[in-house]
């Protein structure tokens, strides 16, 4: 062996022993610090301690994360509570425990406060420069906060954080939890997953049957079913109230026992326990499985002779004898401007129980006369009016959800004629087949909230990939009914009232009788909306709006009535409503029904009835009608509202 060749040895001898070397002695600082981490676990050193990350939009996910922060506090685990708007993701490869609590927005991307972070992961797990051991050293687990409704999307934000992490080494303690805010389940599967994370955290398994308490203690629990199928049910409505927003850490638990599965035909009910407790907070009563009825604040109004809605000044509704309901509490969109907060359940298609149509229009007209005998003895309400209150001539199917849905909608209808009780129906303009198969009814609305496909997007959140071709399919089987028909806008400022020429070219495809076009109302601060009182239109502009669409049309649709307490105003037909100066939006209801008991064919002009003057747009009245007592407040704190004959 020449010299030259014994030094090469030597030297490659010399770094392979320095490279084991360093690598042994890394490796053992790696298992000692790991092991510290276990047995001492409530160390508070700056090193050591983990990050909660919450990517939240509504509020859920971050109530999500302050629950798991408190929970590893009282276990005596050091975890800081991060909002990654505010981290510098350059820093993760210094984390040595992680946990994520993040929600799924639109389109399956991450909300804003995540968006950085989750993009840095992407891109730096597809960077071949960065490596895969980047995160060799942090150990994590993620919670998805999501809906199923929007199928393949569902928790996509959840489970790309957990591959971007493993792609970059990290080390995953627990696999990904999922959770649905419409199953009423999310509350069970946090606990289920938190139990995992902090079992490990305690140098545990996470596939153990142990609890961990609130205490933080680890304590024996009885076995139970720990099912995420859909089948699955919530057996326990004990928890108190709460909204959609406060879902995060208040709902009952599904551990108590065996999980309840709907018996018959396996189908689950739409209305869980939790859903059940928020709805009937905000004053439903709930009706078997699926449907719904509330008094409105209007029926109360009128019964007090106070004044009626804005159907009472447009079509002559009797507002203190309408009934307020749905056959499903279900939806298809979760519009900005949901009254409801979005606390009833959303579906692309019917996969409930399902209650007999009887069964709901006789709980529906029980618990309406319930509902109006607790007014009698209020100032205004006289016997005779609380009397024809308790027998409902009208139904507006229109409280909440989707009630076109209900697979058996055409056989409500007919127990609804039946009792020669008329009706109006409004549908989101999802559902053109169920337009297209409806049965006459007194008036059928569609819900025209934008008039573009991406003002519509933004706006009624649809969970329908193909929701624009719905949307005008939809308005295309509007003209095909023969009873009366109307487009409903709400006019959301700075969201869609500068649409007037997109509006304009929708008349067209539905050729609806009607026209109503109403300002927004603004129900409160809510965690699913960014809506506040700026985007709610006066009524002044909410005319302006009107006229410029009357005008458009060219004579084909005018101004016909207002109904200034309820920023209301209703563009009618003149080929069919408008005879000899004279409009006629109104109502012949018994018509209606000894029409419907024919069996002959009929049209919308067949039933129609003049319109007072005072409804009529332009008058004095602005809608109100005379003969109620005009009752209004001060806005000044005054300690008696003063009431006036309008």
């Amino acid at each position: 062996m020449t010299t030259s060749t014994s030094v090469r040895a030597r030297l490659a001898f010399v770094a392979l022993l320095s490279a084991t070397t360093f690598y042994c002695i890394h490796k053992y600082r790696r298992l000692k610090r790991i092991k510290n981490l276990s047995l001492n676990p409530s160390s508070t050193s700056k090193a050591n301690r983990g990050k909660i990350f919450f990517i939240s939009q509504t509020g859920t996910a971050k109530a999500l994360a302050q629950r798991l922060h408190e929970l590893c506090a009282l276990n005596d685990i050091a975890f800081d509570l991060v909002d990654p708007l505010s981290y510098e993701p350059e820093d993760l490869p210094k984390e040595t425990r992680v946990l994520f609590i993040a929600s799924t927005w639109d389109g399956g991307k991450p909300p804003q406060n995540g968006e950085f972070l989750v993009n840095w992961l992407a891109e730096s797990a597809e960077d071949f420069r960065v490596g895969s051991l980047l995160l060799f050293e942090c150990k994590f687990a993620v919670f998805g906060v999501g809906s199923r409704a929007y199928g393949e999307s569902y928790n996509a934000v959840a489970k790309e954080l957990s591959n971007r992490m493993k792609g970059l080494g990290g080390v995953e303690m627990i696999p990904v939890g999922e959770g649905d805010v419409d199953d009423g389940e999310l509350d069970g599967a946090f606990q289920d997953w938190c139990d995992g994370v902090i079992r490990v955290l305690k140098g545990g398994s996470g596939q153990e049957t142990n609890a961990v308490s609130q205490n933080g203690a680890v304590e024996n629990d009885l076995e139970y079913i720990d099912s995420t199928d859909d089948e699955d049910e919530d057996d326990d409505a004990e928890g108190g109230l709460v909204d959609l927003e406060d879902i995060a850490g208040k709902a009952p638990s599904r551990r108590n026992g065996v999980v309840k599965v709907t018996k018959g035909d396996g189908k689950k009910e739409m209305v869980t326990p939790v859903i059940r407790a928020s709805l009937t907070k905000q004053g439903y009563k709930i009706i078997g499985s699926h449907s719904g009825v509330k008094i409105c604040r209007w029926t109360k109004s009128q019964l007090r002779g106070r004044g009626g809605c804005y159907k009472h000044s447009f079509y002559g509704i009797e507002s203190h004898r309408c009934m307020e309901t749905t056959p499903s509490l279900a939806c298809a969109n979760k519009c900005v401007f949901c009254w409801r907060h979005h606390t009833n359940p959303v579906g692309k298609s019917w996969q409930w129980k399902m209650d007999e149509p009887s069964v709901i229009v006789k709980g529906a007209l029980d618990l309406h006369t319930k509902m109006i005998k607790q007014m009698k003895g209020v100032p205004g309400v006289t016997p005779e009016k609380l009397q024809e209150g308790l027998n409902p001539r009208h139904c507006a199917l229109s409280l909440v959800g989707e009630p076109i849905m209900y697979p058996e909608i055409n056989a409500l209808v007919d127990e609804l004629h039946g009792r020669r009780i008329s009706t109006f129906l409004v549908t989101n303009a999802q559902f053109p087949e169920k337009i297209l198969m409806m049965k006459p009814i007194t008036q059928l609305y569609v819900s025209v909230d934008a008039a573009t496909k991406e003002s519509l997007k933004a706006i009624d959140r649809p969970l329908f990939a193909d929701f624009w071709e719905r949307f005008i399919d939809s308005l295309k089987a509007l003209h095909e009914k023969q009873q009366r028909t109307v487009y409903r806008l709400t006019l959301v400022k700075g969201w869609n009232t500068e649409e007037l020429d997109a509006y304009f070219n929708l008349f067209s495809i539905g050729k609806p009788d009607f026209i109503e076009i109403k300002g927004v109302t603004y129900c409160g601060t809510s965690a699913t909306s960014k809506m506040t009182m700026e985007n709610v239109p006066w009524h002044a502009d909410v005319k302006a709006f009107s006229e410029a669409l009357a005008l458009k049309s060219k004579g084909e649709y005018e101004v016909a009535c207002e109904h200034a307490h309820s920023c209301c105003v209703l563009l009618g037909r003149t080929d069919k409503f408008k005879v000899n100066g004279k409009w006629f939006t109104w109502i012949d209801y018994e018509k209606f029904h000894d029409l419907m008991a024919s069996g002959e064919p009929f049209t919308s002009s067949d039933y129609m009835a003049e319109t007072p003057s005072w409804a009529v747009y332009g008058a004095e009245e602005g809608g109100f009608d005379p003969e109620q007592l005009r009752f209004k407040k001060e806005r000044h704190h005054h300690p008696k509202p003063q009431a006036v004959i309008a």
